[in-house]
């Protein structure tokens, strides 16, 4: 009865292939989300699969804690499953948010900071979907993983010193004939400094996980 009862039961394994699953929906966010700061056409079609991948990610959210709920025995601790899982979710929410700003704001142009700020979000997701599969092995890879975090927390620097020189640049463009347009571009600058932000969430819970199990 009772190796009935566990076969039935979300093998531990599995957290780690929804961890990877929502990886690569946030990779595919990111991208499309750089995608629409190109403008023009770009706009429409990538909106649209940004908002896709977000979905996409949503559902992986809901299996991961409606498994931490279901499963006996997990990799790492429970509270720690539900942190990273919304805190990659948290990162991709925000690009839904900002892909939503630009199409209410009718954005078609963008600066190169805001193009160099959304290379950096396609970088911090790239960097979490190579760190995830590594959380398998904690012990063997916590330098790597710690690598990982550290190059995210350096984006995230960088970024904050981007959007500062940016909103500079745009205000001195603007100056005081064009409130509005600068409203807008504030706006664009502030919600991609909050995706990386939200990637830097990321980078912290799994750098608090390395630390609990090494």
């Amino acid at each position: 009865m009772l190796r009935w009862f566990h076969a039935l039961m979300p093998k531990e394994e599995r957290f780690f292939e929804l961890f990877a699953q929502h990886s690569r929906a946030v990779v595919a966010g990111a991208e499309a989300l750089r995608a629409m700061l190109e403008g023009g056409d770009a706009i429409e079609r990538n909106y649209t699969l940004v908002m896709d991948r977000e979905h996409d990610a949503d559902n992986v959210t809901r299996e991961v804690l409606i498994a931490v709920r279901r499963t006996f025995i997990t990799p790492f601790d429970r509270g720690n499953i539900r942190d990273l899982i919304t805190s990659m979710d948290n990162s991709i929410d925000q690009m839904q948010k900002t892909a939503k700003a630009i199409k209410l704001f009718d954005v078609t142009t963008f600066t190169q900071q805001q193009r160099d700020m959304a290379d950096a979000i396609v970088k911090c997701a790239q960097l979490v979907q190579e760190g995830v599969p590594l959380l398998k092995s904690i012990s063997s890879e916590a330098a790597h993983l710690s690598a990982l975090t550290e190059q995210i927390s350096a984006l995230e620097g960088r970024t904050d010193e981007m959007h500062d020189s940016g909103l500079r640049a745009l205000y001195k463009a603007c100056g005081g004939t064009n409130a509005m347009a600068f409203f807008v571009g504030h706006e664009v600058y502030d919600h991609l400094e909050k995706v990386v932000d939200r990637f830097d969430d990321v980078a912290n819970v799994m750098h608090g996980i390395v630390i609990e199990h090494v």
